[in-house]
C-alpha cells in the first residue's frame, strides 16, 4: 500500500512538559539531543549534538558549511557566541565590480563556514561530553541513512530545481538524479566520514587540515577566492548580548552584525503604544506591531554591518527617547512606509535545550536560501552558506563588500530573562522572519499568556517590503479585511508555503522550575523530554 503525505486536517499540538528538554526542526535530531541528555550530559551537550545531527537529517537549512550563534545561561550568567565567518582576503570591491548586486549562489557568495568552531568553543567551555560523542547520532545517520521527512523533502525537491548544476550538489543531494521524496532513504557516506575528522581532531581538520585543503581545491577549480589563510584565521567570539527591558523581561539578542536588534527596536517602540490595550489578534494591535516592526527594518537595514564598520551604535538605535520618538510616527489608523529594503527568504535551523540544572541553551545555525550557495565540496558532503549575498555593493554602506568583514547576518537566537535568571530561550527560523517572528513570540507569550505552543501554532504574519504584508491563512477573513482598510497591502499565503513564516521552537521555564515547550508545525519540528 502507498502512502501518501498530505495533511488535509488542522491539528493542535499539546505543549511538552519535563524537567530536561530538547525542541528543534527535526524528530530524530531532537532525539539525538535527548539521548546526550540521558547519558549525563547537559544542555549544551543536547544542543551541540542536535545541531551536529541536523546538518545530516535537514540538509535544506543548514551543513558542515554553516554559521551560527549561540545565547546560553549556565546557571550563573549569560553569554553570547558569534560563529559567523568573515569574507575570503581576495573580496575586494573590485571583484564585484559591474554587478548589481552581491551574488546569491557559487562560490563567490561563500564566506568562511563558522559553524564547527561554534561546536567547539561551545563544548570546551560548556560541555560535559566528551566531544566525540556529540557526533554519534548524526555519524550514523549519515552512514546508514534515515527517512527524509514530509517537509524536508518538500524543500529538498525546491532547492534541487534551482541549484543543480552548482558545483557538487547533484552528486551530493541528487542521488538518483532527483531529490529523495518523503518517506525515502538518505545517506551520506562522505559526510559521516568528515564528521569523524571534525570530532577527531576537534574541528583542527575543518579549518587548517584534510577537509580545508579539499575546500581550497575545490574553490580554485571553480574560480572561488577562500583559501586556507582565510579559514585558518576564522575565530567565533564571545560576546554580551544586546538587550531591551520589556514588561518586567529582558529581551536579549546577539548584537550586529545580526538583526536581533531589530526585534528588540519594535519591541521599545510597542512599549510607547496602546498594543497591550488590544486583544491577542485584533486589528489595532496587529497594525501597531506591524507598523512598528517596519520601523524596526528600516533601522537595521541601514546600519546594520560588522561592528566595526558600523556607523550608529547599537546603544543608539536603542535609547528610549528615540524609541518613544519612533512611535510618535506610527499612524493607528493608516499604514505607513518606512522605506526599508524588501528582504529575501531564507534557509535555517533552530536550536533550544534545557537541564534541571537551570542551563538553557538557545542556537541557531543556517546556510541561508536553502542549501545555501548550493556549492558542495567532494568527497566531504561540505555544503557551503552563502552568506556573502548579504553584502551590499554600495560603497558607500556600512555593509559594503571588503576583505575580511563579516556580513550583514539574518540567523539570530532569542532568549528571555526575569532579574538576570534565565526564563524563555526561543527562535524563529527563516530569514527575514527571524526578527519579526521573535516580536511576535514575546508579545504572545508576554503580553498575552499564550503557551509556548499556542504562539507557535497562531497565524503570523510577515513584512515582505513597503505597505505589503504577507499572512498566514488561518487569519479570519474581517482580520484581513481589517487590516486592507487600514491601507496594509494583503497577501495571503496558502498552507503549503507556511514555511515561508518561520518553524519556531520555544522553551519556557515555569515558576516551579519545570519547562515548557513549543514546536512548529510549519517544519517537522519536535519537543522531547523527561
Amino acid at each position: 500500500m502507498s502512502m501518501t503525505f498530505d495533511f488535509p486536517y488542522p491539528s493542535q499540538r499539546m505543549p511538552v512538559m519535563a524537567r530536561n528538554m530538547v525542541a528543534t526542526s527535526q524528530p530524530l535530531a531532537s532525539q539525538a539531543g535527548l539521548r546526550m541528555l540521558m547519558q549525563g550530559g547537559n544542555a549544551v551537550d543536547a544542543a551541540l549534538a542536535t545541531a551536529i545531527a541536523l546538518t545530516v537529517v535537514e540538509p535544506t537549512g543548514n551543513g558542515l558549511g554553516s554559521d551560527a550563534f549561540a545565547i546560553l545561561h549556565d546557571g550563573k550568567g549569560l553569554h553570547g557566541l558569534n560563529a559567523s565567518g568573515r569574507a575570503p582576503a581576495a573580496w575586494t570591491p573590485e571583484r564585484f565590480a559591474g554587478q548589481e548586486a552581491m551574488p546569491e549562489r557559487g562560490w563567490d557568495a561563500v564566506t568562511v563556514p563558522g559553524a564547527v568552531s561554534a561546536w567547539v568553543s561551545l563544548s570546551e567551555r560548556f560541555g560535559r561530553l566528551p566531544f566525540e560523542a556529540l557526533f554519534e547520532p548524526a555519524i550514523t545517520y549519515a552512514d546508514k541513512g534515515y527517512a527524509v521527512t514530509p517537509i524536508i523533502a518538500q524543500l529538498w525537491a525546491n532547492g534541487a530545481r534551482v541549484l543543480k548544476e552548482q558545483p557538487g550538489f547533484a552528486e551530493a543531494f541528487m542521488p538518483e538524479g532527483r531529490a529523495p521524496k518523503a518517506g525515502e532513504l538518505y545517506s551520506n557516506a562522505a559526510m559521516g566520514r568528515s564528521l569523524r575528522l571534525i570530532a577527531e581532531t576537534r574541528g583542527q581538520a575543518f579549518y587548517s587540515g584534510e577537509l580545508a585543503e579539499k575546500m581550497v581545491a575545490f574553490a580554485g577549480r571553480h574560480g572561488g577566492a577562500l583559501s586556507i589563510e582565510d579559514l585558518a584565521s576564522h575565530e567565533p567570539f564571545w560576546c554580551e548580548t544586546v538587550s531591551k527591558d520589556y514588561h518586567g523581561v529582558e529581551a536579549h539578542e546577539i548584537p550586529p552584525n545580526g538583526q536581533g536588534i531589530a526585534a528588540l527596536i519594535a519591541l521599545g517602540i510597542l512599549e510607547h503604544t496602546s498594543v497591550y490595550d488590544h486583544g491577542v489578534d485584533s486589528v489595532a494591535g496587529l497594525h501597531l506591531q506591524i507598523e512598528a516592526m517596519k520601523l524596526a527594518l528600516a533601522e537595521v537595514y541601514a546600519h546594520v554591518s560588522d561592528p566595526e564598520t558600523m556607523e550608529i551604535a547599537p546603544e543608539q538605535m536603542l535609547a528610549p527617547d528615540y524609541l518613544k520618538a519612533r512611535a510618535q510616527e506610527i499612524d493607528p489608523k493608516k499604514a505607513g512606509d518606512p522605506g526599508h529594503a524588501i528582504p529575501r527568504p531564507g534557509g535555517t535551523v533552530y536550536i533550544t535545550a534545557a537541564d534541571a540544572s537551570g542551563a538553557m541553551v538557545s542556537f541557531i545555525q543556517s546556510n541561508y536560501q536553502g542549501f545555501g550557495s548550493g556549492v558542495v565540496v567532494p568527497e566531504t558532503g561540505i555544503s557551503l552558506q552563502n552568506r556573502g549575498s548579504g553584502f551590499r555593493l554600495d560603497a558607500n554602506h556600512p555593509n559594503s563588500v571588503g576583505p575580511r568583514k563579516l556580513p550583514f547576518h539574518t540567523i539570530i537566537p532569542g532568549f528571555l530573562t526575569r532579574g538576570g535568571q534565565p526564563l524563555t530561550s526561543y527562535g524563529v527560523m527563516g530569514g527575514p522572519m527571524q526578527a519579526q517572528g521573535h516580536v511576535q513570540m514575546v508579545l504572545r507569550m508576554l503580553d498575552y499568556g499564550q503557551t509556548p505552543q499556542t504562539a507557535s501554532d497562531a497565524p503570523r504574519w510577515r513584512v515582505t517590503g513597503g505597505r505589503r504584508v504577507a499572512m498566514e491563512q488561518t487569519f479570519p477573513a474581517e482580520t484581513l479585511d481589517g487590516l486592507r482598510a487600514l491601507g496594509h497591502v494583503i497577501t495571503v499565503e496558502p498552507p503549503e508555503a507556511a514555511f515561508g513564516f518561520g518553524g519556531a521552537q520555544l522553551i519556557h521555564r515555569m515558576d516551579n522550575g519545570i519547562y515548557i515547550a513549543g514546536s512548529d508545525h510549519r517544519k517537522d519540528g519536535q519537543a522531547v523530554g523527561f
